[in-house]
């Protein structure tokens, strides 16, 4: 924290302040910038993908009620599958 108020000590004398904090707002902004852009495209992601998992989950689970629907053996009706 010294060293950084040292060099704007620094530039202050030498007439630049103005020149390194805009160069460091451009960083400061920069990086903020990446980072939202990186937590909304990770948002995005994960969402795509739990939408998959449950697109696959809902098919699986219609597969598992149509097999047993297809296959259903109820002791007072009867076989409705293939043993009839």
């Amino acid at each position: 924290m010294v060293f950084l108020l040292i060099l704007l000590l620094l530039a202050a004398a030498a007439g630049v302040l103005g020149a390194v904090l805009k160069i460091t707002l451009v960083l400061v902004l920069s990086l903020v910038f990446t980072l939202v852009l990186l937590a909304w495209i990770g948002a995005w992601y994960a969402k795509r993908r739990l939408r998959a998992f449950q697109r696959d989950l809902e098919i699986r689970a219609d597969q598992q009620r149509r097999r047993r629907d297809a296959y259903d053996v109820d002791p007072d009706r009867g076989s409705r599958g293939l043993h009839d």
